[in-house]
């Protein structure tokens, strides 16, 4: 089975699905940094916010004092029992708006620690420009992309890099959201779509289910769903081909809904943008700062 999300309804995509998956990976180790950075934990703590909290809070300021109810729904895959720990309480302690301060200013301090010369480089400039382009030419489209929007609607920073880390934010919610509704379309929960996502070899459970807030009964409960449905098998849990056939399709729906805001770009410009973030992106992950053993929380 094809991972084709092709019917004959549909308008070609716009894109590549392939371009369009790896001109978001090239630039996700830049946004994803401020998950695990701590500059971010610390900016967090002196605000009275401990850091998982620091991670809901930070994420869903851009949606205002948002409840545990609105950010279980937007962010899919956690244990709605671990947001309510974090929300509504943090927002005792400092407003949304100290909150994204915070996030934009430990962004700020982590990639000038990380890039050092290259945050002033005309790479930089350019990079941050294609990545804007991008990110703007979908503001128009919110609907049904609750995070998207409300990350689409803040104010722009100044500096090129900030310019380029924000954009890579609105980006990657707006392919985030898209995302959901292709796990919604295919019948996942958030835990499921977590096992599944484990099963497929490509990210390790414990720090999924531990980040997540998942117990090992309520994973044991989701797999024994899962193997129910035909989508895994085995004692050491494996995917079947109708389970593989599954992810594949979920990644092709996902690209699909992501390619509107690469269109305006092209193919070239994001062949350039991708040329261009390779050594930024390579110096974060040699840098050694997305240590999932020292994070607390990533999506």
């Amino acid at each position: 089975m094809s991972g084709s999300v092709d019917v004959p309804w549909l308008e070609p995509s716009v894109l590549d699905p392939g371009l369009v998956r790896r001109t978001w990976r090239s630039a996700e180790a830049l946004h994803g940094l401020i998950y695990f950075a701590p500059e971010a934990h610390q900016r967090y703590a002196a605000l009275g916010i401990d850091p998982r909290a620091g991670y809901f809070a930070s994420r869903a300021a851009a949606m205002g004092p948002v409840g545990p109810g609105a950010v279980t729904a937007a962010f899919f895959n956690f244990n709605p029992e671990l947001v309510a720990r974090a929300l509504p309480s943090a927002w005792e302690h400092a407003t949304p708006a100290a909150v994204l301060a915070a996030r934009l200013d430990a962004a700020d301090a982590a990639l000038t620690r990380v890039l050092g010369d290259a945050i002033g480089s005309a790479g930089m400039c350019e990079a941050a420009e294609l990545a804007r382009r991008a990110a703007e030419s979908v503001a128009g489209r919110p609907e049904g992309r609750a995070l998207f929007a409300a990350h689409a609607a803040l104010p722009w920073p100044q500096a090129p890099h900030l310019i380029l880390w924000q954009a890579q934010t609105v980006l990657r919610e707006f392919r985030g959201d898209g995302h959901v509704a292709a796990l919604l379309l295919a019948g996942l929960t958030g835990l499921e779509a977590l096992v599944l996502h484990v099963t497929s070899g490509e990210v390790p459970r414990g720090f999924v289910q531990r980040s997540r807030g998942w117990s090992d009964e309520q994973w044991a409960a989701a797999t024994d769903r899962l193997r129910e449905r035909g989508l895994i098998d085995g004692d050491e849990p494996a995917l079947t081909d109708r389970g593989r056939a599954q992810r594949e399709w979920i990644e092709a729906a996902t690209d699909r809904l992501a390619a509107p805001a690469y269109a305006v770009l092209g193919a070239g410009g994001c062949a350039r943008f991708v040329e261009l973030i390779a050594p930024m992106s390579r110096a974060v992950l040699e840098s050694g700062s997305l240590n999932v053993n020292s994070a607390v929380s990533q999506r």
